[in-house]
């Protein structure tokens, strides 16, 4: 599932202007623009709405190091020989580096891997995540899941249809056999340039970052995106899971980084003013947050799934629905947790219900 289709676009002017674009992109053909000395930066396209990943060539002395794959189609299989060809034709490929889970970063290693007959790098976290997704298909629909949907009050055609969906997805089914492992603080030299890994949550259980602190580079992956906002999603194996509470952290985390830090994302051009967006991204889900208290204030109870509506107002794909519904539910247990609200789990008809916090109520009225 693409991780960004639920989330919100964040194309007003005024935030777009407060960063800096100073290098054109490339054509989503496998064309290749130079970022630095030994630094090469692709597009390769998508078929859906975002219609384009970004990758990346690190050099080495020996080789070239791939940074996320692509999708696993035969048209990004071609252009990876094209690119191979065009780019690296003296050195080899020497390993696949995955910063995350999701398939347009992922769903390529294995054919990577065994056409240059190279390593995987990935943290524990983001490989056996896919690892379980990979797998997941044959348990789709279980009673976890629809107990799940049902406590979110999920319409049950609306949950079939998610199901659905996910099973005919083609690109779930795509793990890669080993890999070598990255941890937070690792170093990887490449070239003459040294990479510290750091670790970011929230989007994904833990995003590796490569960051180039000599030279203010950072590959970012999905952890800061210039125009769209990450999807923060809660789902049935940690119902109660704090996601937003760590995309915060994680965002806090990039803002310590030196502000004139070149920033290399997985989607949307390569930009400057990191700090201005990391803000940006904080601000957009404090507004989201004041945006379902404020709802919460006006109905006297009312479910997951309701909320959703209120924060997606528009037609929703099933697969959209998903990472809606788990966006929404991400921001709900922030809320709780917070003591602004208050969940009754499970009531008679099987729905967890929200309703303000009483502590609430009472600031409101001495307001």
């Amino acid at each position: 599932m693409k991780s960004q289709l639920a989330s919100t676009e964040l194309t007003d002017h005024d935030r777009n202007s407060a960063l800096a674009y100073p290098i054109p992109a490339p054509n989503a053909d496998g064309s290749a623009v130079e970022i630095a000395p030994g630094i090469l930066w692709l597009r390769m396209p998508m078929p859906m709405a975002l219609d384009h990943i970004n990758l990346y060539l690190l050099e080495d002395d020996d080789g070239w190091y791939i940074v996320d794959t692509g999708l696993n189609t035969e048209k990004t299989q071609e252009l990876w020989k094209a690119v191979t060809t065009t780019y690296c034709k003296t050195k080899p490929i020497k390993a696949v580096i995955c910063t995350h889970f999701h398939y347009d970063h992922s769903s390529l290693a294995s054919w990577l891997m065994q056409t240059f007959d190279v390593p995987l790098y990935m943290t524990y976290g983001e490989f056996y995540t896919l690892s379980a997704n990979s797998r997941g298909l044959l348990s789709l629909g279980n009673s976890n899941q629809l107990a799940f949907y049902e406590k979110a009050g999920v319409p049950r055609d609306k949950v079939e249809a998610i199901f659905d969906a996910c099973r005919q997805d083609p690109f779930i089914e795509n793990c890669p056999p080993s890999f070598k492992r990255l941890r937070s603080g690792d170093v990887l030299t490449i070239g003459n340039r040294r990479w510290q890994i750091m670790i970011g949550e929230g989007h994904s259980p833990e995003h590796a970052c490569l960051y180039c602190e000599e030279e203010r580079l950072l590959l970012a992956g999905d952890q800061l995106l210039p125009h769209i906002s990450s999807n923060i999603l809660v789902n049935e194996l940690e119902p109660q899971g704090q996601q937003l509470e760590a995309w915060f952290r994680s965002l806090r985390h990039l803002q310590s980084l030196h502000p004139a830090t070149l920033v290399l994302p997985a989607h949307g051009p390569v930009f400057r003013h990191m700090h201005v967006r990391a803000q940006q991204l904080i601000e957009h889900h404090l507004e989201t947050l004041e945006r379902l208290k404020s709802f919460a204030y006006k109905m006297p109870h009312f479910t997951a799934f309701e909320a959703m509506k209120e924060l997606f107002n528009r037609k929703l794909s099933p697969i959209n629905t998903l990472m809606a519904l788990g966006e929404t539910l991400a921001h709900l247990n922030w809320l709780e947790s917070n003591d602004d609200l208050v969940c009754c789990r499970k009531n008679e008809s099987g729905i967890n219900t929200y309703l303000i916090a009483a502590t609430v109520k009472q600031d409101r009225k001495t307001l």
